[in-house]
């Protein structure tokens, strides 16, 4: 049974983690659902917009399950726990659609994480951010101590990692973290999301890709990504693709 679901509403998809029991904790499954419908997402051009939420008031997520990785061994933690969910949260993080973290309670460890990898994160008035992760003998894996150290003062980022201290929502709003703190805040990540409605598709995705290269979400492939739609466009791609398939010698136009 599927513990991530996706739902598809138009330009509105939301991906939703359900497993409630243990407070939205990450399985193995889950991971793999969240890789398959990042995938699904950027080939749907009608999605305007990605909200990412959970069942349950409590908590968004706990991080991953300690029964999930408990008992591997130290080359199976590393070698595919931590790269695996590294990378996936990363695949997250590079969707060309904007996504938007519905935090309607606590975001633990890999849930915190989870909350980085999107664009904006709305949060209520009780939430909590923390990385609890040195309490159980580990560290970070699934980028908090690289991508969040991008998205928040080294010190506070010092104080959760090293310190175990937790975050509210108004010091997190002041941090610029979160981008509004709401007692609903699903209504207001739905407002936020409706205004691209009124934005260009191809030049939100560009300003998401050169904003990622500047801060240096992978800026090789967003890089990459940005000089391949310019040539895509031009007629010199064009011309190379036609004499490819005639047999011929290309006479590029310089266009």
């Amino acid at each position: 049974m599927s513990q991530l679901h996706l739902h598809l509403n138009g330009p509105l998809a939301e991906l939703r983690l359900d497993n409630p029991a243990k407070m939205n904790a990450f399985t193995v499954a889950m991971l793999r659902q969240l890789e398959g419908h990042c995938d699904l997402i950027d080939n749907r051009p009608e999605v305007r917009a990605v909200l990412v939420t959970a069942e349950g008031p409590k908590a968004f997520c706990t991080g991953a399950d300690i029964g999930a990785w408990g008992g591997l061994s130290p080359a199976e933690f590393s070698r595919h726990w931590v790269r695996d969910g590294h990378r996936i949260f990363d695949r997250l993080a590079r969707l060309s659609k904007p996504t938007i973290a519905v935090l309607q309670g606590h975001a633990f460890g890999g849930g915190l994480e989870l909350a980085a990898a999107c664009d904006l994160r709305v949060m209520a008035p009780k939430a909590t951010l923390a990385l609890p992760e040195a309490g159980v003998g580990i560290v970070p894996g699934w980028s908090g101590t690289q991508r969040l150290a991008r998205l928040i003062p080294e010190p506070v980022l010092k104080e959760m990692a090293l310190f175990g201290r937790r975050i509210g929502a108004e010091r997190a709003h002041a941090l610029g973290f979160v981008a509004e703190v709401s007692e609903t805040p699903r209504e207001v990540a739905e407002e936020i999301a409706a205004r691209l409605a009124k934005t260009s598709p191809r030049a939100t995705e560009v300003a998401k890709y050169m904003i990622h290269a500047a801060v240096g979400e992978d800026r090789g492939a967003m890089v990459e990504a940005l000089g391949s739609g310019m040539i895509a466009a031009s007629d010199d791609r064009a011309e190379g693709v036609a004499a490819f398939l005639e047999k011929r010698k290309p006479e590029f136009p310089g266009t």
